[in-house]
C-alpha cells in the first residue's frame, strides 16, 4: 500500500470527512553513484563539526536560523509543532472555481486522496457534484512546513489535489513582441492542417523515456564488454521560408497515409464477373515509390 503523506479531515461547509493522501506519481531515473576514481569505493557524506572536528549524530541536530554571519536562533520539533495552523490537520475548502479557468502553469506536485469508512458518502457526494459542475475546491493544507494552496478536483477513480505554486512563486515570462509580426491567412491554415495532421488521442503510455532507455541499454553494453553504440542525431536546418517548411511538412506526413491508402486499396478483391478498371500505370510497390523508380506497363 502506497505511504501516508498526509492524514487529518477534509471539511466544506459543515460536512467533515476523514482522508488521507499518497503521492499519485513519482519520477523513475538511473541515478549515479559518487566514486573514488582511485579505488571506485563509494564516497560518503557524513554529518561533520568542523569545531568539535568529528562526526556528529542524527540525535544530536538541532534546527537554527541564521539572522546574521554565524548567528543563530535555535529551534526544537516541540517549538516549531505550537506554531502549525489548523491546516496541518484540517483542510478546510476556501472556495470553489471553475477548473477550465485554472492554468496548469500553478500546478506542483500530485497526490490522491481517500476517504476513511467514516467519510466515504461525504466524499462520493462532494467528488460527484465537483465532477457534474465542472468545479475544483481551493484549500489550504500544512505539510512538510510549509502551507499549501492546494486544488482538489474529481478524477476517474477518486479525487485528486495538486499543490501548487503561490502567485508570487510564478516567474514572469520575457514578453515576446507578437504585435510586430504578420501572419498571412495562407501561413495560418497551413499551420492548422499541420495540427490537425498530427492530432491524436491523449493516450499517456505510448510516451517514454529514451534517455533513460538508452542509459539502460548503455549500462547493458559496459556489464557484457561491448562498445556503447552513439545515437544519431537529426540534422535541423534555419527555417528561411516559412510556407516552404509548412507545405513540406504536410507534405512528408500526408506520404505515409496516401501510400498506405493506395496499397490498400490495391488489395481489394475483384467479385466474379467484373472486370477489374483498367490502369495506365501499372500498381507501384511502396519499396518501388521510395526508391523513385519507374515500373514497365
Amino acid at each position: 500500500m502506497a505511504t501516508t503523506v498526509w492524514k487529518g479531515h477534509l471539511t466544506f461547509g459543515l460536512i467533515s470527512m476523514p482522508v488521507r493522501m499518497f503521492a499519485a506519481a513519482r519520477g523513475e531515473r538511473i541515478s549515479f553513484n559518487q566514486l573514488h576514481k582511485e579505488c571506485h569505493s563509494r564516497l560518503k557524506q557524513p554529518l561533520f563539526c568542523p569545531v568539535c572536528n568529528r562526526n556528529v549524530e542524527r540525535s544530536e541536530i538541532v534546527k537554527g536560523y541564521e539572522y546574521e554571519k554565524d548567528q543563530y536562533v535555535l529551534f526544537s520539533e516541540e517549538e516549531l509543532d505550537k506554531i502549525e495552523p489548523a491546516s496541518a490537520r484540517v483542510m478546510e475548502i476556501l472556495e470553489f472555481v471553475k477548473l477550465s479557468e485554472m492554468d496548469p502553469l500553478y500546478f506542483d506536485s500530485s497526490y490522491y486522496i481517500s476517504p476513511e469508512d467514516a467519510g466515504v458518502k461525504a466524499y462520493h457526494l462532494l467528488m460527484k457534484a465537483m465532477e457534474e459542475s465542472g468545479y475544483g475546491a481551493i484549500a489550504k493544507l500544512t505539510m512538510h512546513q510549509r502551507e499549501h494552496i492546494v486544488i482538489v478536483r474529481p478524477g476517474t477513480r477518486g479525487m485528486t489535489l495538486h499543490t501548487m505554486f503561490y502567485s508570487n512563486e510564478i516567474r514572469a515570462a520575457e514578453s515576446v513582441p507578437t504585435d510586430k509580426i504578420e501572419i498571412k491567412d495562407q501561413e495560418k491554415k497551413l499551420a492548422q492542417l499541420l495540427i490537425e495532421s498530427l492530432a491524436a488521442p491523449f493516450e499517456p503510455q505510448k510516451y517514454r523515456d529514451e534517455y533513460q532507455e538508452n542509459l539502460r541499454a548503455m549500462i547493458s553494453a559496459k556489464l557484457q564488454g561491448q562498445q556503447v553504440t552513439e545515437v544519431a542525431q537529426p540534422h535541423l536546418a534555419p527555417v528561411i521560408d516559412l510556407m516552404e517548411a509548412l507545405k513540406k511538412s504536410l507534405a512528408e506526413k500526408k506520404a505515409p497515409a496516401a501510400v498506405a491508402a493506395e496499397t490498400s486499396a490495391e488489395a481489394v478483391p475483384v467479385p466474379a464477373g467484373k472486370k477489374p478498371p483498367s490502369r495506365a500505370v501499372q500498381p507501384i510497390s511502396v519499396q518501388q515509390k521510395r526508391a523513385g523508380k519507374k515500373v514497365a506497363g
